[in-house]
């Protein structure tokens, strides 16, 4: 069904993220938030038309019939912020229960490698899912997509990898699929197969890449169950040769890669830049030799300063230094349940801005266009401009640096997505 005819009037700052140029923000660009005062946003089936001040939108040729002004939902914003709908690009939602003794153990001092070698980490949340039913799975999905709406969240990386065998993998991204079929949003599913060597496999990696390339990439993409193969390429994990023979898998079912790359040690980045890779995600450690070619690349690095809260580290990616080079950088929550448990997209923004060095803006940004960007969304998600998706988040604030000022608290009070209004100002 057609969503309903939506206008936003009487918005105090609209953040539209317009620019002439294409392609991810970098340097200054990432500022620069094209912000109107005063505004409004016409948007009819589920996209944007129009978008201006709200005097010229009430005098829209297509309001003025009567029998469209009897259709539409008129949201009077009140002079709060409006801005794009948030795109988390890099999520772990198909779990079936929090990791409760890894917290307990990081709390007495155990470091992530440490619980991970005792069994607990990613290897612990394995049976969970492989017991779990697909009905289960998809109701907790579910659950999931709604959160991330409440706080403004409009598109969603959701990636596998807590199954790591042909058939769990398969079916947690058919839970997924299932989940997003219910959900107004929009999800994107990927891969993550090589989310770490499962237990039956232990010393033997070689064999169990050798079954992602052979098995599972092929069902995966026979399926059409994922746009995206990821790798968690890093010390524990995978190599960055087992990374280029997955990838190259991949390429060959034309699924497009990214990686989980530099958060516990570094992986050199050109030999995997050949790839194309949509983002490489975490980016604590990072070689400064591999700056320029990053730079040059269309990959987006993604933050995911959530993770490094919750690990209790004291070391978080060095944005500025990233942000300087000209890389195309975004953030996302990483939600998952060992470590960044958040749907919040803003507590995300608001750690990239204290301990990151990120400004508001540049926040506002990696989370809304670069984040599109991320998941080769950027022609309709990101911005608020006519003929995108209609996409948008209302805060209840009077300027858009409240959003990551308030940390830890939601101030949404409606998600638009799609063109379907969820929230307060909605009923």
């Amino acid at each position: 069904m057609q969503p309903k005819p939506l206008l936003l009037v009487n918005i105090g700052q609209l953040l539209t993220l317009r620019s002439p140029a294409r392609g991810p923000r970098r340097g200054a660009s990432l500022s620069e938030l094209g912000i109107l005062e005063d505004a409004a946003v016409l948007c009819i089936g589920g996209k944007i038309v129009s978008v201006g001040k709200t005097k010229d939108a009430l005098r829209d040729p297509w309001l003025k019939l009567k029998k469209n002004r009897k259709k539409i939902i008129e949201i009077d914003c009140r002079g709060r912020v409006v801005l794009p709908g948030f795109v988390d690009s890099h999520t772990h939602p198909v779990f079936a229960n929090p990791r409760l003794v890894d917290f307990e153990k990081r709390i007495a001092g155990a470091t992530y490698e440490e619980i991970a070698e005792a069994g607990g980490g990613i290897r612990s949340s394995i049976d969970g899912v492989r017991h779990a039913s697909k009905t289960a799975l998809t109701k907790k999905m579910a659950a999931v997509l709604l959160d991330l709406a409440r706080h403004g969240t409009t598109t969603v990386e959701a990636k596998s990898g807590y199954g790591l065998s042909l058939e769990s993998e398969l079916k947690s991204l058919e839970a997924v699929r299932a989940a997003a079929r219910e959900w107004p949003g929009t999800v994107v599913p990927t891969f993550l197969g090589a989310h770490v060597v499962p237990p039956e496999y232990r010393g033997h990696s070689g064999e169990y890449v050798d079954l992602i390339c052979r098995e599972m990439i092929p069902a995966v993409a026979k399926r059409k169950l994922a746009e995206f193969v990821d790798v968690f390429c890093d010390r524990g994990a995978f190599s960055s040769e087992e990374t280029a023979r997955i990838f190259a898998a991949a390429e060959e079912h034309k699924l497009a890669v990214r990686a989980h790359l530099g958060q516990l040690s570094e992986t050199r980045l050109e030999p995997l830049l050949q790839y194309k890779p949509a983002s490489l995600d975490h980016m604590d450690h990072v070689n400064e030799a591999d700056l320029p070619a990053l730079a040059k690349s269309d990959a987006v690095a993604t933050f995911v300063p959530g993770a490094n809260y919750f690990l209790g580290l004291s070391r978080y990616p060095n944005a500025r230094q990233l942000i300087e080079a000209g890389v195309a950088v975004a953030l996302a929550t990483d939600y998952n349940p060992g470590s960044s448990p958040t749907l919040s997209m803003p507590m995300v923004m608001s750690l990239a801005c204290t301990h990151m060095k990120v400004t508001p803006a540049e926040a506002i940004a990696s989370a809304t266009i670069n984040g599109a960007s991320a998941l080769r969304l950027a022609d309709r998600k990101g911005s608020i401009e006519a003929g995108k998706d209609a996409d948008l988040a209302v805060f209840d604030v009077n300027d858009y640096h409240e959003i990551p000022y308030w940390f830890a608290a939601n101030h949404c009070v409606t998600t638009i997505m799609n063109g379907v209004a969820s929230g307060n100002l909605a009923l």
